[in-house]
């Protein structure tokens, strides 16, 4: 994550190279309750939401799954996810980064992933980040994080704690 702390000091933005999706494993969700809206092509999963695909895990309280509406069933799962919707805590775990925040959104086909709220954390072992704001290209690893705005946390500005090598561990 901190490959070069100066450059990344300066604009907030870095390789990440733990947050990306294994496109080609099988995703499984899990939670405590599921509700599927066929007419309006979406599923809402309530209450310990687990999502699993490869190396990365995502966890939250709430999450809502809008299908494309170019055929299949929300209900088997056979139709088009188009974007996620997580509130209430979200996690966000892979390889050796984690990502927490209030609620995040995944569009599938620019495979973004922002993730906002109160303080939004990137850690990966001793080093971490802290913003308002985290956005995720996941095809490539760049991400970009963004202070909060004056009055809400702090200053508006980013932190960001680092420990010298703790890469080498």
């Amino acid at each position: 994550m901190l490959c070069t702390a100066g450059a990344f000091a300066q604009d907030s933005q870095s390789r990440l190279s733990g947050l990306k999706l294994s496109g080609d494993q099988p995703i499984q969700i899990e939670s405590d309750k599921l509700e599927v809206r066929e007419s309006e092509n979406l599923a809402i999963f309530t209450g310990n939401v687990s999502v699993t695909q490869g190396p990365t895990v995502m966890k939250s309280g709430k999450m809502t799954v809008y299908y494309a509406k170019d055929g299949g069933s929300a209900a088997t799962g056979s139709a088009n996810i188009d974007r996620l919707e997580v509130d209430d805590k979200v996690y966000v775990k892979s390889d050796k980064q984690v990502a927490t925040g209030d609620r995040g959104t995944f569009d599938m086909k620019t495979e973004v992933l922002v993730m906002s709220g109160k303080e939004v954390v990137l850690s990966e072992g001793d080093n971490v980040l802290v913003g308002c704001k985290l956005t995720v290209q996941m095809k490539t690893g760049l991400a970009q994080v963004d202070g909060c705005n004056k009055g809400t946390k702090g200053n508006g500005r980013v932190m960001m704690s680092i420990t010298p090598g703790s890469q080498k561990k």
